[in-house]
């Protein structure tokens, strides 16, 4: 008797854990104020756009992108400050590259998998990595104020051995600065890679970059989305070269195009145009700040980043409230425990932080 041929799609033959999961959700933004990303506002000043346009048309799409773009590499270095004799690799996007070392790590000889290890709540790519890449992930919860439970975090680094520790600086979505002295513990005590994940350094500007130098086990992992490149996708690791080349036998071939590595060359030469957009932002960022502590119904926590966490009472009330009146934030407080009434938002233009404030103010 002939079998019956199966049934499509048959969805059996995907992993339990990649069918159990849900899609990173983007909200459609259009039309709205939009603040609930972390991007940068603020476009290129017209004539700078127009010279990018014009660097853009002579890039040749027909051809794929260097190997090893070792010029661009060399002025990323430069101006990152990156240590004599340490190396960096490219990526699309920070994602590609904590995506890149969780596999290197993922030992499939160590019951369970290797151990990825990070505070929580963070940005939460690390936790989805790891679990795709058949690592365990274990999240150790911040205090209530957002710092570090230091002694909690070493504990379980000497409980699990994790091949790889994440710590997000400052981190997202609280936005705070984590101690020094405890992040010198963490590099101290873990057997590992200590990940320090400066996404939003321009804003933070604290870097442990040059402590490459004498911390074998540390790579710091930068973005240049943050900055006001977000529609490039272009992140970068750095650490100890033996730890690159390593990491760079899992890197697709041509994972960075063409017009990204132009448009980021181009950049690089007017850097000092995205400077002060990030020192606008910065100053926006404490007037929102001050302005959100001025309302006894929030709370607002310190920020080194270009978001500003704050609780309310009723936020789904809130968030929707906003959204009605066009301005869209990040609705956290369902993400973590310790996020419980808390909303995000992302620091804009002059105009849109007014917007904001004045919406905010009709909701009361």
């Amino acid at each position: 008797m002939k079998a019956s041929p199966p049934t499509f799609p048959r969805l059996e033959v995907l992993r339990d854990e990649v069918r159990a999961m849900r899609a990173y959700a983007v909200p459609d933004a259009s039309g709205l104020i939009k603040l609930d990303a972390m991007e940068n506002p603020f476009s290129l000043p017209p004539g700078l756009a127009r010279e990018l346009g014009e660097r853009l048309s002579a890039v040749a799409l027909n051809r794929y992108p260097p190997a090893d773009p070792a010029r661009f590499k060399q002025r990323l270095a430069q101006m990152a400050g990156l240590p004599a004799g340490k190396a960096l690799m490219l990526g699309n996007g920070s994602d590609e590259l904590i995506h890149l070392m969780i596999q290197a790590c993922a030992r499939r000889d160590e019951p369970g998998g290797a151990v990825v290890l990070a505070p929580t709540p963070t940005f939460v790519m690390y936790e989805v990595f790891a679990r795709l890449d058949g690592c365990r992930f274990t999240g150790v919860p911040l205090r209530p104020d957002f710092r570090l439970d230091i002694e909690a975090l070493l504990h379980a680094i000497g409980a699990q051995q994790p091949a790889l520790v994440f710590l997000a600086y400052p981190n997202n979505p609280t936005g705070n600065l984590f101690a020094r002295g405890e992040i010198e513990a963490v590099l101290d005590r873990a057997p590992g890679l200590v990940v320090i994940d400066e996404a939003y350094l321009p804003f933070a500007q604290h870097t442990w970059m040059p402590q490459l130098e004498e911390r074998p086990n540390l790579v710091v992992l930068r973005t240049l989305s943050k900055l006001g490149l977000a529609g490039l996708r272009l992140g970068y690791a750095c650490a100890d070269a033996r730890w690159i080349a390593e990491f760079d036998k899992l890197r697709p071939p041509y994972n960075v195009g063409v017009l990204p590595l132009a448009a980021a060359g181009f950049l690089l030469e007017h850097f000092e145009v995205l400077q002060r957009q990030a020192d606008v932002i910065r100053s926006e960022r404490d007037r929102l700040l001050q302005a959100l502590r001025a309302r006894p119904e929030l709370t607002a926590f310190d920020s080194a980043a270009n978001f500003i966490l704050f609780r309310a009472a009723d936020p789904d009330r809130l968030f929707d409230g906003l959204l009605r009146r066009g301005i869209l934030l990040k609705n956290v407080s369902g993400s973590h425990p310790l996020l419980a009434g808390c909303l995000r938002v992302t620091v804009g233009t002059p105009q849109e932080n007014e917007a904001f404030l004045q919406a905010l103010g009709a909701l009361s």
